[in-house]
C-alpha cells in the first residue's frame, strides 16, 4: 500500500478525531445560530449614562394591556413597579398608550393618571367590534368624546387597522384611510388629542423568511410576525394610506410611532416635509437609527421639533428590545447623548432585531431637551 492510499484511509479518522477534540474544547464545525453570542474584541470608549441629562417624558409605553367594557384591564406593569425606575432614570412622565376604552379606560386612568398626578398619562383606543355596521362612524366619534371627558390625553391606533381588521371578520382588509374613520380623526383633532399611530412593521417582515432576511432569527422565533405571502397590503401601501389620512385631517396631530415604521429616513423626511401635522417617536427603533449614525444625526438636527422620546417599554420577554427596566433607558440615553461606538441596542444577550450593533449620535443639549421632554409636553398640552 503506497503513501497516497494510506492517507486516503487515514484522512476521515484524523478529521473525526479533530472534530471530537474541538467539540470537547467547546468548539466544533457546526454551531446552532441561536447559540452564537460573539464578544467584540474592539477596545473603544464606553460611556455609562445612568441618568438622562434632562427630564424625560416616555411617550410610548404599555403599562396596561388595553381592554374593553365589562372586562378588567390587564395591567402589564404597575405604578409601583414603574415609579422606582422612573425616579432613578429621571423619567418625569410615562404615557400609557394602550388604556383601552369605556370602563376599561376609566380603570386605567384611575389607577395611573388620577392616583399619580403628573407621573402617568393615559391614551384611549378605538373600538373596532362593530366597524362594519352602518352607525360605526358616529359611534367611534362619540367614543373619542367620551374618552376625553374621562381624562384620556390622546388616541392610540394599533396596526390592527390596516393589517388585521377585516370587513365582517373575514372579508377584505379595512384600509387605514377608510372614510368611516374620518369622525374619529376629526374628533381627536378638535379635542387636541394627539394620535399615536402604528401602521406598518419592519420591511423585513414583508419579505421571505430565508437566508437573505436580516431579521431571520426574529422571524424564525416569531413566524406569525411575518406578512410575506399573506393577503395584506405592502409596507408602502400602508404608509401611503396613512399619508392620505394626515392629508385629509390637517388639524389633527399624528405621531407616527417607531420613526414611522420605516428604515428609509429619506422617505420619512419626505413625509415630514409634506405633512406639517406629522411627528415621529423613536420607540424600539434605535437599532435602526444607531446603525446609520451620520444620517440619523442629520435627521434629528432637521426635525428636532418633531421627534419625541419613546421606548415601547413592555414587560414581555418576547420583545427584549423593549423590556422595561434600568438597562433599557441607559441604552437609549447612551445612543442620544454620547458618540460611543459599536454597542448593544437592547438589553438582551443576542441582538433581538438583527445581528448588528449601534453608534451614538451625541445630540446637542438644545436638541436633547426637545426630544426628551419639550416636544412631547407641547403635544400633550403640559406646562413648559
Amino acid at each position: 500500500m503506497n503513501r497516497r492510499q494510506l492517507l486516503r484511509i487515514a484522512a476521515p479518522l484524523i478529521a473525526a478525531g479533530r472534530t471530537a477534540a474541538q467539540q470537547a474544547a467547546g468548539g466544533g464545525t457546526t454551531l446552532p445560530v441561536e447559540d452564537y453570542q460573539p464578544k467584540s474584541m474592539l477596545r473603544v470608549p464606553e460611556t455609562k449614562v445612568p441618568r438622562s441629562r434632562y427630564p424625560v417624558i416616555d411617550w410610548h409605553t404599555h403599562i396596561t394591556g388595553g381592554g374593553v367594557p365589562g372586562k378588567e384591564t390587564r395591567f402589564a406593569l404597575t405604578a409601583e413597579t414603574c415609579l422606582p425606575v422612573m425616579d432613578r432614570k429621571n423619567i418625569r412622565t410615562m404615557v400609557d398608550l394602550t388604556g383601552g376604552y369605556g370602563d376599561a379606560l376609566r380603570q386605567s386612568i384611575a389607577k395611573l393618571q388620577t392616583a399619580h398626578p403628573g407621573r402617568f398619562l393615559v391614551f384611549t383606543e378605538p373600538a373596532y367590534d362593530n366597524a362594519s355596521d352602518g352607525g360605526y362612524a358616529k359611534m367611534q366619534g362619540d367614543l373619542i368624546q367620551d374618552a376625553h371627558k374621562a381624562g384620556a390625553r390622546g388616541l392610540k391606533v394599533l396596526k390592527r387597522l390596516g393589517l388585521v381588521l377585516r370587513e365582517n371578520g373575514n372579508g377584505p382588509i379595512v384600509r387605514i384611510d377608510d372614510a368611516r374613520f374620518d369622525p374619529m380623526w376629526e374628533a381627536a383633532g378638535g379635542l387636541k388629542m394627539p394620535v399615536a399611530i402604528h401602521t406598518s412593521d419592519p420591511v423585513a417582515f414583508f419579505l421571505p423568511i430565508d437566508r437573505f432576511n436580516e431579521r431571520w432569527e426574529e422571524l424564525h422565533a416569531h413566524p406569525d410576525w411575518g406578512y410575506y405571502g399573506k393577503d395584506v397590503p405592502s409596507d408602502r401601501e400602508l404608509q401611503e394610506a396613512r399619508r392620505n389620512v394626515m392629508r385629509r385631517h390637517p388639524r389633527t396631530t399624528f405621531v407616527c410611532l417607531h420613526v414611522a415604521e420605516s428604515e428609509d429616513l429619506a422617505y420619512v423626511s419626505q413625509c415630514l416635509d409634506s405633512h406639517p401635522n406629522m411627528h415621529v417617536d423613536i420607540a424600539a427603533r434605535i437599532g435602526e437609527l444607531g446603525r446609520q449614525p451620520r444620517m440619523s444625526r442629520k435627521f434629528f438636527d432637521k426635525y428636532q421639533d418633531r421627534i419625541v422620546f419613546g421606548t415601547d417599554a413592555s414587560p414581555s420577554p418576547a420583545t427584549p428590545q423593549q423590556l422595561f427596566g434600568d438597562l433599557l433607558y441607559e441604552i437609549y440615553y447612551r445612543f442620544l447623548e454620547t458618540e460611543d461606538e459599536y454597542f448593544d441596542y437592547a438589553p438582551a444577550p443576542v441582538p433581538p432585531q438583527g445581528r448588528w450593533r449601534i453608534y451614538g449620535i451625541g445630540l446637542a443639549d438644545a436638541i436633547l431637551r426637545k426630544v426628551y421632554r419639550d416636544n412631547a409636553a407641547r403635544l400633550l398640552g403640559l406646562p413648559a
